[in-house]
């Protein structure tokens, strides 16, 4: 043991006070609530041995301590975790730390966690109402709160799938398959149980990517590995930002039906869940087009070339300013072409992209193209997917 030059602390148990009866009898408010002093502790317990009065006048001296405590509720800051977190870190780094990337998914699992802890047995088959956003129509689907747990394990397995892990619908890659193929294959409907699989595999994400080793962004990086959606494929970053994106949506849906507050995500994480949305948008208006849902391209623009553009302005925390190319997903945004000007709060946009608000019920200032416009606002709304 390394020598400090200090004396070590005496250890040695306090001798006894010799005190009267009614000394004695005086101490044991104290003694409960452990304010003696040592050598007065000690006389009180060899004398609590002697006195059968005494012995019972301490007992309930402590039991009423214990009720002294006063009473904690389980409806914690949703944030808690993250500033606790953060606050560790910043003293001493995580030996393996968790990917920029995956952290708005590490902190939204968590708080949608903290509130499935908080809910009781009969809420878990609280109807929920899944919403999103096809064609030119919202559309839905009825479940619960366990069914939407169910539904963000299905699709989250689409990550696991690709990190190697146990995958719960290994046959299907198109989400709203996994997800009614998940349903169907329970022999009841979904329960408080939903929650331990979907606890189990996100922490098996978090746990992977992070022991993936350190992440520059460049062509080997993990944060590259591709994940596919059936129809389309996301790198591994991006999939982890899309994730955690849903299971706020689904876990405010739950919050909703269950009359819980749910805040918004942290507004670094909330900036990176727009960013993804943003970069996703020109591919969104291009399927569309494809399908005659938005008007056609007015010129052809070369891959990496300035384009016709839309200033998309998202304020609020997290917020920012994106160019959205209008006539190929290939084109670059340029704000000397720019044709439009849209502007929307943060948590709004997020709801248009998740198919919860109706392009022409968003609340955008709006300036420009009219048709731009609305092809815009409407290839937002087509980002969203059961």
């Amino acid at each position: 043991m390394e020598d400090t030059g200090r004396p070590l602390p005496d250890v040695t148990a306090a001798e006894p006070a010799v005190l009267e009866h009614r000394v004695l009898k005086s101490l044991l408010g104290a003694w409960a609530l452990a304010a003696c002093a040592p050598e007065e502790a000690a006389a009180v317990e060899i004398h609590l041995g002697d006195c059968g009065a005494c012995a019972e006048e301490a007992l309930r001296l402590r039991d009423a301590v214990g009720l002294l405590h006063a009473e904690e509720s389980l409806d914690l800051d949703p944030m808690l975790r993250s500033r606790v977190l953060e606050g560790c870190l910043t003293r001493r780094p995580a030996r393996i730390p968790v990917p920029g990337w995956a952290t708005p998914y590490d902190a939204e699992t968590a708080r949608l966690d903290a509130l499935l802890q908080d809910i009781g047995d009969g809420e878990w088959h609280a109807p929920v109402r899944l919403r999103w956003y096809e064609g030119a129509e919202q559309v839905g689907k009825k479940t619960t709160v366990a069914g939407v747990i169910a539904h963000l394990t299905s699709v989250d397995g689409l990550v696991a799938r690709a990190l190697g892990l146990e995958d719960p619908a290994p046959a299907l890659l198109d989400p709203t398959a996994r997800t009614k193929a998940y349903w169907k294959a329970s022999y009841f409907p979904p329960t408080r149980a939903a929650r331990a699989p979907w606890r189990d595999q996100s922490h098996s994400v978090i746990r992977t990517v992070s022991f993936a080793g350190p992440d520059k962004g460049g062509a080997g990086g993990s944060g590259q590995l591709p994940v596919s959606y059936g129809n389309f494929e996301l790198a591994l970053r991006d999939a982890m930002i899309d994730r955690a994106f849903e299971c706020w949506i689904h876990a405010g849906d739950i919050a909703d039906a269950v009359d819980y507050p749910y805040e918004a995500p942290a507004p670094r994480h909330l900036n990176r869940m727009i960013d993804l949305a943003a970069r996703l948008l020109p591919g969104s208006l291009a399927t569309r087009r494809r399908h005659g849902l938005a008007a056609p391209a007015r010129e052809l623009v070369g891959a990496g070339r300035p384009a016709r553009s839309l200033r998309l302005e998202v304020e609020g925390a997290g917020g920012g300013e994106w160019l959205i190319a209008l006539d190929s997903p290939a084109a670059v945004g340029s704000a000397g072409r720019e044709v439009a000007h849209v502007a929307l709060d943060g948590v709004e946009f997020c709801r248009l992209a998740a198919g919860h608000v109706l392009p022409e019920e968003a609340a955008a200032g709006q300036v420009g193209d009219r048709e731009a416009i609305q092809d815009v606002l409407s290839a937002t709304a087509g980002l969203s997917r059961l």
